[in-house]
């Protein structure tokens, strides 16, 4: 019995499971480290240690990616996933809380928060990226990347907006009882998106009593394929790239332009909102271009990569004007790049998991989703220790994140040399979804 390839409607309800990640990783990726950088004065390299942590606990994607290809079915993982993250989420936030009267207490706590965020976000992630890779046809494949991930931006942007607003007049309490309305309402989200989505008649038969293959063979063969090496690295740079102003953008808010946490909170929705346009026009135009836009998505991907970059050294110069340049449009205007970048890169990535030998797209999806993982955390960290280090340098704030911003657009210019040299599939897509394969992305 052969599955059945996802309409439009199922791929909208996976992407719901998006948004509810999204709303999650916002508050404790962005706002939590605003909080403890500007409200609590510790340092920016605390933070960036939980973050980066949590991004190494996502190294174990391939591993959920491969178990997952082994399962009769992928919901289990994305609802197991998804429970854990947003525990992990109401844990993080009353840490945070319990920071301001017992740091240590809080810090352990911290950390056990962002250990279960770390798990949760591989599990759900690479489960439902696996899930789409495989029950997608090539194509619809670059309008699905679109829509999951927009559905994400969305969850993200409504998420920062909303909470934003319900955040002032701030306390540690109103952002614990926030944190957990957010969570809870995430999970439950999740559990209505994937309700029946995978059900029993579009179980491929022969490939739940198939011989499963070791991990290890399965990571070392996709480890042995050029383009799937070549495009790890491309990963691993451009994440650097992308990352390396998320937990430095609140707080610069905050120090160079004097925002409340609820104003530098809706200036991060103001930036999502821009990855959601970007998204939105690339996604529209895959539609039309269809199986035949590997190469059509590479040139989305270099201008994706180019403009972040200039958007990147135009934020440097604002940190130099101060509180007279129009930072809001900057802001908006490095959303859009970034979300041009990324669709291109994640419909690039969906098509290439189904061109390895056999039954690899899970894994092929965790090896790139743990080298997304690693550019995160080293980005995250990268950003916030050359901010520490360039404020006792320069001794003001202004040049140290100017400096970090254009490092960060250097970045993006490396990024796009090497996604110049990633070339098409070696075979033509063919219209006709996989059959005997069940797989993981993060």
């Amino acid at each position: 019995m052969s599955q059945k390839p996802l309409g439009w409607l199922g791929i909208a309800r996976l992407g719901l499971v998006q948004t509810a990640l999204g709303s999650i990783v916002v508050l404790t990726t962005s706002t939590l480290n605003r909080v403890m950088m500007v409200e609590l004065a510790l340092p920016a390299v605390l933070l960036a240690a939980l973050v980066a942590w949590h991004y190494a606990v996502q190294l174990s994607r391939p591993r959920w990616g491969h178990g997952s290809d082994g399962g009769a079915r992928r919901t289990p993982w994305i609802i197991g996933g998804m429970g854990v993250l947003a525990l992990g989420g109401v844990l993080a936030a009353n840490a945070t809380a319990i920071m301001s009267a017992s740091p240590v207490v809080g810090i352990l706590l911290a950390v056990l928060a962002f250990t279960m965020i770390g798990a949760g976000v591989g599990a759900s992630g690479t489960s439902l990226l696996a899930f789409l890779a495989t029950r997608v046809t090539p194509t619809r494949r670059p309008a699905a990347a679109a829509i999951t991930w927009i559905m994400m931006v969305m969850g993200i942007a409504v998420t920062a907006g909303v909470a934003g607003a319900m955040l002032d007049p701030f306390s540690m309490q109103r952002l614990a009882i926030v944190s957990g309305v957010v969570s809870l309402g995430a999970f439950l989200l999740t559990l209505a998106a994937v309700a029946g989505v995978e059900k029993a008649g579009e179980i491929e038969v022969a490939e739940t009593s198939a011989p499963k293959t070791d991990f290890m063979v399965a990571l070392r063969e996709t480890l042995a394929d050029p383009q799937a090496r070549r495009f790890t690295v491309f990963v691993l740079v451009s994440m650097i790239a992308y990352s390396a102003q998320d937990l430095i953008l609140e707080p610069f808010a905050g120090l160079v332009f004097g925002m409340t946490p609820g104003q530098s909170t809706q200036m991060s929705g103001v930036q999502n909102g821009g990855v959601l346009l970007g998204m939105i026009l690339v996604g529209a135009a895959g539609g039309m271009v269809g199986a035949r836009g590997q190469g059509w998505m590479r040139g989305w991907t270099l201008a994706g990569c180019g403009g972040s970059a200039l958007a990147l050294m135009t934020l440097a110069v604002a940190a130099r004007v101060g509180p007279g340049w129009p930072i809001t449009p900057t802001v908006f205007a490095l959303g859009f790049f970034n979300g041009v970048f990324a669709v291109a890169a994640i419909g690039s990535m969906m098509a290439l998991a189904g061109e390895g030998k056999g039954r690899r797209e899970g894994i092929r999806m965790g090896v790139w989703g743990a080298a997304q993982a690693v550019g995160f955390g080293a980005g995250g960290f990268f950003g916030a220790v050359a901010v520490d280090i360039g404020r006792r340098m320069f001794v003001e704030d202004a040049s140290a994140f100017g400096l970090v911003f254009a490092l960060e657009a250097s970045l993006f210019v490396v990024s796009a040399v090497i996604a110049a040299q990633i070339g098409a599939p070696a075979s033509a897509p063919s219209t006709k979804l996989k059959t005997g394969a069940r797989h993981v992305e993060a």
